[in-house]
């Protein structure tokens, strides 16, 4: 199949509100050894997930997190949030089987329509070259590294505001 063809038309990815039933999908999705290879994020055990997602993520009012869906079924979420220092992060997970469909490029176009602070940072970990380069074709520019032990992760930003009226 050609990549042309394996496009997910844009019609067919939504973003909603995340509910309860998701965390069981999104839990096994965070938990797909290469999924975890490429991230290098080191998955929760499910009783641990799950509360991290329902008392820190879904109740923090500064966080905004969104659950991505291809024709209705869970593919991943996305999530943006203040770090302790101040700076706005945007992070993003999808399941193997969206991924290399246009799923992560809709997706993350869509939620930079709802989070409208600027500048919106990202930190995936360099390996993960399908990530960086999502963010890259969304506007997002290199600004440094960080370093997690011998695990390197690229620092991009996206500093333009927003289009008005959309």
């Amino acid at each position: 199949m050609t990549e042309e063809h394996s496009d997910v038309r844009h019609g067919d990815v939504r973003l909603r509100e995340v509910v309860d039933d998701d965390l069981l999908v999104l839990h096994a999705y965070e938990n797909d050894p290469e999924a975890v290879r490429r991230s290098k994020f080191t998955p929760r055990p499910l009783d641990a997930f799950l509360k991290h997602w329902r008392e820190r993520i879904l109740r923090d009012p500064d966080s905004l997190v969104r659950t991505v869906t291809v024709d209705g079924e869970v593919a991943g979420s996305v999530v943006s949030w203040t770090a302790k220092d101040g700076r706005r992060f945007v992070g993003y997970w999808l399941g193997r089987p969206y991924w290399a469909r246009g799923v992560g490029t809709r997706a993350l176009g869509l939620f930079l329509e709802l989070e409208r602070v600027r500048p919106l940072y990202a930190d995936p970990f360099s390996g993960n070259t399908a990530s960086v380069r999502l963010l890259e074709k969304h506007g997002f520019q290199h600004v440094g590294t960080d370093r997690d032990g011998d695990d390197v992760f690229a620092v991009l930003a996206l500093r333009n505001p927003p289009a008005q009226g959309r």
